[in-house]
């Protein structure tokens, strides 16, 4: 993982603006009665992948103000997975009557050693992240989203805390931990210190610390999300959390599963000028009439259409001018003028 930066933006950065009709949060001025089936729909288009759909039915039924996790390493740089299309994911969430609870997780970036394990320099670096989400159209009015540290809760409540993640650990073989952490971008061939070891363990008790009924976040999360449904079954517990589990975007280049801050020609970082972000998309991997693992077309799929809700491509007249799309399964555009 790169060092980063840590002076803020410079003034003559333009600062990232979102008008009413581009923004993808709800008006807050205005209630909106949502039916049940509604409210699962939008829910449920956050994930990729969803365990289970009945169970997050009934929990949309019989509970008003249904609590989702979501959490992230103050790590870097933020790039457009987690700064736009979290946003669009959270903003959903809260339309949808959910209350987002967001663990900045400092005491675990500090086990990962990113930035060098100094944990006033995460600090300050997740600090900034929720400026970028604030600037972004987050909706955070009122009690919707919080934000919480993992450093300050623990603390706070350490002997919920710390006893959760030992019963957690003393259920579970080591093997089974081991396959947890590629959460941590960590594969089982790696060489771990035992903090590593110990900390899908204690991303394991953050879901019932933080009493969510559902774990929102990405797909590289799976495993660790279903070792609660897991200890669920060793300790009775009837109401597993709801693994809601989002599509990863990947990187520019061919064969890049994941946007990744490390390769920063790989991916747009939300700080990025306008010329620069034109100059990694056209370096991008886009090869004509193929859409599998492309990486241009994912980001049309996954930001722009739910941001903007359509998406213009410019033409020479002799192919038809500007073209109009609505969805990535068009396969004429809606209008061209």
């Amino acid at each position: 993982m790169e060092e980063i930066d840590q002076t803020p933006p410079s003034e003559e950065m333009q600062p990232i603006s979102v008008t009413a009709s581009a923004s993808p949060s709800s008006n807050p001025s205005t209630p909106q009665v949502m039916s049940l089936e509604e409210r699962f729909q939008l829910v449920r288009s956050v994930g990729e992948e969803c365990i289970q759909e009945d169970e997050l039915r009934n929990l949309l039924d019989k509970k008003p103000l249904p609590i989702c996790y979501d959490g992230f390493e103050p790590s870097g740089r933020m790039h457009i997975a987690q700064g736009v299309m979290k946003t669009i994911n959270v903003n959903k969430l809260t339309k949808a009557g959910c209350k987002v609870k967001i663990w900045i997780a400092d005491w675990f970036a500090q086990l990962n050693n990113k930035m060098g394990g100094d944990l006033k320099k995460i600090k300050t670096v997740g600090e900034y992240l929720i400026e970028i989400w604030k600037a972004v159209g987050m909706d955070i009015d009122g009690d919707k989203v919080e934000f919480l540290w993992s450093s300050d809760e623990i603390n706070s409540r350490a002997h919920e805390y710390w006893p959760l993640v030992m019963d957690i650990a003393r259920r579970n073989k080591l093997p089974r931990i081991m396959r947890c952490v590629q959460i941590m971008g960590r594969s089982e061939q790696d060489e771990l210190t035992a903090a590593q070891i110990f900390y899908p363990c204690m991303q394991c008790a953050d879901i019932f610390f933080l009493k969510a009924d559902i774990c929102q976040l990405g797909m590289d999360q799976r495993k660790v999300n279903v070792l609660a449904r897991e200890y669920c079954d060793d300790i009775k517990r009837k109401n597993k959390p709801i693994i809601l589990s989002h599509h990863m975007l990947p990187g520019l280049q061919q064969g890049q599963e994941k946007m990744s801050k490390s390769d920063p020609s790989s991916s747009i970082f939300m700080e990025d000028e306008e010329a620069e972000v034109k100059t990694k998309i056209k370096k991008a991997y886009c090869p004509p009439q193929i859409v599998e693992g492309n990486p241009c077309l994912e980001y049309i799929n996954y930001i722009i259409f739910p941001w903007f809700h359509e998406f213009k491509v410019e033409c020479n007249p002799e192919n038809g001018g500007e073209n109009l799309y609505i969805n990535v399964g068009s396969t004429k555009p809606l209008k061209n003028w």
